[in-house]
């Protein structure tokens, strides 16, 4: 508040009527005060003068969806970890957009949560301020970002792409394709964005085209986007040879396209999903995936955050970075060239 009161030159008295009572302050101060507030990032506490121990018990967590199952899955198990230290997670989504995690963040922080979870490592420029100056651990999740803002737990999202991109290369294809987020609208899905990145420069480095890297309809993406983005794929390349879909969600959506062309998988096509959702299981074919283990991020963020609000010493801990790995998963959707060539492609 100080720091406010010194950006707007006025005292802290009046800062503290701006934010509590802001029809007793002219509006020329009041634009000043705000303005100072914006650029700084602060966060007014509303509950220092209640609670003497500086601890709420809660924990921030800020995800992209709830209806997506490893984000979920990542909730609970962070919930598993937390609750026996008698935590609790407050939990926020914000539908890939930046300018809803901002505001998420405005409406938590004021709360003063113990710590902050967030699943993302892109954030505007003021949301990143409103971490920095937190004062509480915060921990980005489902990446493994350059410079985290804190901590972070997760994976390399452009690694993915590249190992995806190698595997189908390896299978001897190379007419190769990726189904991909769209990247237009206010939401955008930067994690699926680094996925098409690194499967990229994979065909590249492989002296292959990346021009079948499609990144086609909105974000969050559903089941209609493989049908919709394979659709628009066979327009562009009828004799594309191999796929990777951004999520086991648009590669299921590809699969049930191909099935009603008559596309043949993997005789004709070759399929490989991320994401490893239970119902890549179920799938006739199964689907060959890139597996994330999403209670592993979540396990390891508890217990980084354990460490982190049980730690007495009074300093600064030391940023960590905790990489939990991806896998790839070879099921039924996915097979050598070799054999597509042998067998041929059904007119659809």
């Amino acid at each position: 508040m100080r720091d406010v009161s010194r950006l707007a030159g006025v005292s802290t008295m009046t800062v503290s009527r701006v934010l509590a009572d802001p029809e007793t302050v002219s509006r020329e101060t009041r634009s000043r005060v705000l303005a100072a507030v914006e650029q700084l990032g602060y966060v007014p506490d509303r509950v220092a003068g209640s609670l003497s121990s500086r601890r709420t018990n809660v924990v921030a967590a800020i995800l992209p969806t709830l209806t997506n199952v490893n984000f979920a899955d990542t909730a609970h198990a962070l919930t598993e970890v937390l609750r026996p230290a008698d935590y609790q997670l407050l939990i926020g989504y914000t539908m890939y957009r930046l300018d809803e995690e901002e505001r998420l963040l405005r409406a938590m922080l004021p709360r003063r949560p113990d710590a902050v979870v967030v699943a993302s490592s892109v954030h505007t420029k003021t949301a990143s301020q409103m971490l920095l100056r937190a004062g509480v651990p915060v921990v980005e999740i489902w990446d493994n970002p350059g410079q985290p803002i804190d901590h972070a737990v997760g994976f390399s999202n452009y690694e993915v792409g590249r190992a995806a991109a190698h595997h189908l290369i390896s299978l001897g294809h190379r007419r190769i394709g990726a189904l991909g987020p769209g990247r237009d609208g206010e939401a955008r899905d930067f994690r699926g964005e680094d996925r098409m990145k690194g499967f990229a420069a994979a065909l590249r480095e492989a002296g292959l085209s990346d021009e079948l890297v499609l990144h086609f309809g909105d974000v969050p993406v559903a089941f209609d986007h493989g049908r919709q983005s394979f659709a628009a794929m066979l327009e562009r390349a009828p004799d594309v040879e191999a796929l990777f879909a951004v999520s086991d969600i648009s590669a299921w959506g590809a699969l049930m396209e191909c099935q009603r062309r008559g596309i043949r998988v993997p005789d004709d096509l070759s399929l490989l999903g991320f994401g490893d959702f239970d119902f890549g299981r179920q799938c006739v074919p199964m689907l060959s995936t890139m597996g994330i283990d999403a209670r592993a991020i979540g396990t390891a963020a508890g217990e980084l955050l354990m460490r982190l609000l049980h730690d007495d010493s009074g300093a600064a801990a030391a940023p960590e970075r905790i990489d939990v790995g991806f896998r790839l998963i070879e099921r039924e959707t996915t097979a050598p060239a070799r054999k597509r060539r042998k067998t041929g492609r059904k007119s659809s």
